[in-house]
């Protein structure tokens, strides 16, 4: 798809866009309004204008310019993603994935359902952690991808259109929860934990044989969207992350006695962290050294044995019991584990790691260089790119700024400080994000603390609070509180990149593989979508075909019999951004969006005999209120 973001693009000779020239005229609008003429001392660009406002505010962004990052956050049980601009804060979209959105018609719609797939009959998801494809250690732009802890699903979303367009359904496990990405050379794999332990396979056997429970590791390609390949583990899965080689996984691994009672899960000392062997593994893949389980046909290798230290597969270390968050530096050197019950992070060295799959040693413990302790319940580490770590802890209601290396020292004896602040947040913060921090280009910048409880920081709304996500400048020596942001619950995680990297298309291209399917149906009819309106009737099953333009349909009415199946395909053939169009169709549950130069389809059943109207639900026109026309349906 072309790029059309040439409003923000420099004139080659005077170094002024279109979006600059018109915000700063908007800017004086307001300066004239009252505020300070120090608004507009000249012609600025957004990331000035972001820094530093006429109030001396850092992080507000004046009207007319724009954020210097998109901020993409889970959704939580919503089963959505969150589009935010940082450092404003302002909510700018949301993406369904896995729920059902009533203004878009995800969910409901022929194109939206081809993509839910036999999951299309769940109503509901549970996203936790979204995370942006990579080429060379950094964000490319092109797919975020997202867990559904509820269902056992993963999706991916299109960042040039910013709408799902694929998802799995992951086998053998139940209850994905921490996903990541290959970082090196490109997103090639996504790695997801399966986090419950269940019977191999599930289909009714060992109900009541919990030592028969196990989990695994998910490989699933990141283009092609299938389950490469699977690893069994001990213990449950939690978080994860990758390193900067394209070499290893590493997962926080808890209840390492496998219980399925809260006192069984609570027996050891000690859990680990499993480092997961990715050439081993698909090595073996490829030799055909792997079983399958059940009905499904995914190669599955065995990575047990944490007795003993692990096997050509994995790395079993050990690290306080129930541990959590697995964040890798920037510079590729360390994943560390969140302790959550232990007041310690424990950083493991990944030269380390190399050199126990190499043979060099047993213990995997020796691959621990420190366990810096850093406040009650840590959950997830952070970084800013200069060699500072910031951990939230849940129990303190605190961000910590501690120093990677002077941990490592303090662990080698040294005398010295490794905690450089801590900050209160409001309150039992879940996770914390700076800006670009999962990638090599990790800018330390604004750091987002996500709150699960926000008490007296907004104004009462009854029994269901909103949650506060709060922005944290961390650009200089200190962390400073800059901002509180009320949310819908429950944003589990978020990651911010920079603008120039989201590169989202301003319409739709009419040969868009995400309505190829329709398109084909339509030239299979003999209709040409641009241009035609027209009624197909295949004995019971009507299918509508219209075109849509302010303020108009192509067809005013169509008449079909009560218990016809209908499909009615919409094509908005207007080329101006934001002028989309809603096809609703009253008392039969229908109310789908249809973008500028999009086609989209639903299918449903006439099944109440006479007059109902359909209307564009989107503000289109000053007529949009007459823009309708009738289904007629003959009892």
């Amino acid at each position: 798809m072309t790029d059309q973001r040439d409003d923000l693009k420099d004139d080659d000779k005077t170094g002024i866009s279109r979006r600059t020239f018109l915000g700063a005229t908007a800017a004086a609008g307001v300066a004239g309004a009252g505020l300070s003429s120090g608004m507009i001392p000249g012609i600025k660009n957004a990331e000035a204008s972001s820094k530093t406002n006429a109030n001396g505010l850092k992080f507000h962004v004046d009207p007319g310019e724009l954020d210097d990052y998109y901020g993409f956050w889970s959704g939580g049980q919503s089963g959505e993603v969150r589009i935010l601009g940082v450092p404003s804060m302002r909510e700018l979209m949301r993406i369904p994935v896995f729920n059902r959105d009533s203004a878009t018609g995800w969910g409901q719609t022929n194109e939206s359902k081809r993509i839910l797939g036999d999951s299309s009959e769940f109503m509901n998801g549970d996203t936790h952690h979204v995370h942006g494809s990579y080429t060379n250690g950094t964000y490319d732009g092109r797919y975020l991808y997202v867990n559904d802890k509820l269902n056992t699903r993963v999706a991916r979303i299109r960042m040039d259109i910013m709408k799902t367009d694929k998802i799995v359904t992951v086998p053998n496990v139940t209850s994905i929860h921490g996903i990541r990405l290959q970082k090196y050379p490109k997103s090639g794999l996504i790695f997801a934990n399966g986090e419950m332990i269940i019977p191999q396979p599930n289909d009714g056997r060992d109900l009541e044989t919990p030592a028969n429970y196990w989990t695994m590791l998910s490989a699933i390609d990141g283009e092609t969207m299938e389950v490469v390949w699977q690893i069994i583990v001990d213990g449950n899965l939690d978080n994860v992350d990758t390193d900067y080689t394209g070499k290893y996984a590493c997962s926080t691994c808890y209840n390492s006695a496998r219980g399925v009672t809260l006192p069984e899960m609570m027996g050891p000392e000690r859990d680990w962290a499993v480092v997961f062997n990715i050439p081993a593994i698909e090595a073996a893949v490829k030799a055909g050294k792997y079983k399958t389980i059940g009905d499904s046909k995914v190669p599955v290798i065995d990575g047990r044995g944490a007795e003993k230290g692990g096997s050509k597969f994995t790395m079993y270390v050990p690290v306080p019991r129930s541990p959590h968050g697995l964040n890798t530096t920037p510079d590729g050197k360390y994943f560390i584990a969140n302790g959550k019950l232990s007041p310690t992070v424990t950083i493991i060295e990944i030269a380390k790691v190399d050199q126990w799959f190499a043979g060099k040693f047993k213990d995997p413990r020796d691959a621990v260089i420190a366990e810096p302790e850093v406040g009650l319940g840590p959950l997830h580490t952070t970084y800013d790119g200069r060699g500072n770590a910031y951990t939230s802890v849940f129990l303190d209601s605190q961000v910590v700024k501690w120093n990677i290396q002077d941990a490592i020292s303090a662990a080698k004896g040294k005398k010295v400080n490794y905690i450089r602040q801590k900050l209160d947040v409001h309150y039992q913060i879940g996770h914390t994000k700076a800006t670009m921090a999962e990638t090599n280009e990790a800018d330390g910048q604004w750091l987002v603390a996500l709150c699960k409880f926000s008490k007296d920081r907004y104004l009462p709304v009854g029994p269901l609070h909103a949650e506060n996500d709060q922005l944290i400048d961390i650009s200089g020596d200190e962390m400073k509180l800059v901002h509180d942001g009320p949310t819908f619950p429950e944003p589990h995680d978020c990651i911010m990149m920079r603008r120039d990297i989201v590169r989202p298309a301003r319409l739709w291209s009419r040969d868009d593989p995400y309505f190829a399917e329709t398109v084909a149906m339509a030239k299979r009819d003999g209709v040409v979508l641009e241009k035609e309106n027209k009624v197909i009737r295949d004995g019971n099953k009507v299918r509508v075909y219209m075109t849509t333009t302010a303020p108009t349909f192509g067809l005013s009415n169509f008449k079909v019999k009560k218990g016809n199946e209908v499909t009615v395909v919409i094509t908005n053939i207007d080329q101006i951004e934001d002028l989309h169009h809603g096809f609703a169709l009253t008392n039969h549950g229908v109310n789908i969006e249809i973008g500028a130069q999009a086609t989209a389809s639903v299918t449903f059943t006439a099944n109440k005999p006479g007059v109902h109207w359909y209307y564009c639900s989107w503000f289109c026109h000053a007529l949009h209120m007459e823009m309708s026309g009738r289904m007629l349906v003959e009892a």
